[in-house]
């Protein structure tokens, strides 16, 4: 397995840190990274030229919703323009006939839904420059596999989660802060929209789901979902529910709290700053298409990952409270 990683003067790769830790996962060689970067198409030729890869998976993207508003014009070269360099490239290196290609396309490229649930027809209605950029990554793939024939998929991932997940991401937000509170080091933390409904899965799951796309003997494109629907309002309480807390709403609007019934103090605030400019309020995933064609199927339950995460980071913030 080859990767690549951005050269950057802080460590970035913690969270691929146990798989060297981890003999039967990581046998010298056996995982090798190379420095590079979406943005530099010489490099991703370079590379793969190197490596002559059978598959690819394009997991690369300023993936956060929120700053891809203030990084407009990066989210667009990384998440939109990236994409366009790594088939160019894989076109460049005379790879065509013998790659196939995975492209990481999102449940944000349904934004202002126009059906419920979103499947793979639904029509596409992005509401953030991250949607907006994996719009033109889908739809370039598309032209990739008609044009040339290259085995390429768009894996159109709901939110997948884990205890492996960036800090700044709300779900992580949550059980970090959870874990802390359990531990007495923070008393409050602060969130945005506590009505935004999402289909919650585990990454373990729909990583599966991204390799059997490349083992099928057609390219197509597949929704991955759990078709669960859950508020950030309950991923709340369901988190602090597993550490003994009952949360209790008080409030409206940006005056909302949540308290805890057992102590009376208050956990949770809501900060404007936290809110889109454009809400997505709503994405529930139909993934018959991946049912019955991959025969796939979500094995982590919504109240296992919560548990899960909250687990996991407990432990983290016990070793090393300053994570």
């Amino acid at each position: 397995v080859h990767g690549i990683v951005r050269r950057s003067s802080s460590f970035n790769t913690g969270r691929i840190e146990h798989l060297y830790k981890n003999p039967q996962a990581h046998i010298e060689g056996n995982m090798k990274l190379h420095y590079g970067d979406l943005t530099d198409s010489t490099c991703l030729v370079k590379i793969i030229n190197e490596v002559k890869p059978t598959e690819i998976y394009n997991l690369g993207a300023q993936s956060h919703v929120k700053i891809s508003f203030d990084l407009a014009e990066y989210t667009a070269d990384v998440d939109g323009v990236g994409t366009l360099r790594l088939l160019d490239a894989i076109k460049t290196c005379g790879l065509i006939n013998s790659v196939k290609f995975y492209q990481a396309s999102t449940s944000e490229l349904f934004g202002k839904v126009q059906e419920i649930p979103q499947k793979e027809t639904t029509p596409f209605y992005p509401r953030s420059p991250y949607g907006a950029a994996k719009l033109y990554a889908y739809w370039i793939v598309v032209n990739f596999r008609e044009a040339y024939n290259l085995f390429a998929v768009n894996g159109i991932l709901f939110n997948h989660e884990s205890p492996r997940r960036g800090a700044n991401f709300v779900t992580r937000k949550i059980s970090r802060s959870v874990a802390k509170i359990h531990l007495g080091q923070l008393d409050c933390f602060s969130l945005g929209n506590l009505d935004a409904k999402r289909d919650w899965g585990h990454a373990r799951d729909y990583v599966e789901a991204m390799w059997l796309m490349l083992q099928t003997d057609e390219p197509e494109d597949f929704v991955i979902a759990t078709g669960e629907v859950h508020s950030v309002r309950e991923f709340v309480e369901k988190s602090f529910k597993h550490i003994g807390k009952t949360i209790v709403w008080e409030g409206k609007n940006e005056n909302e709290v949540g308290r805890c019934k057992e102590t009376g103090k208050i956990h949770v605030t809501v900060n404007h700053k936290y809110y889109r400019p454009t809400e997505v309020d709503f994405l529930q995933g139909d993934c018959t298409k991946a049912r019955q064609k991959l025969n796939w199927k979500p094995r982590v339950t919504f109240d296992e990952l919560v548990r899960e995460m909250v687990d996991a980071d407990v432990e983290l913030m016990k070793n090393n409270p300053n994570a």
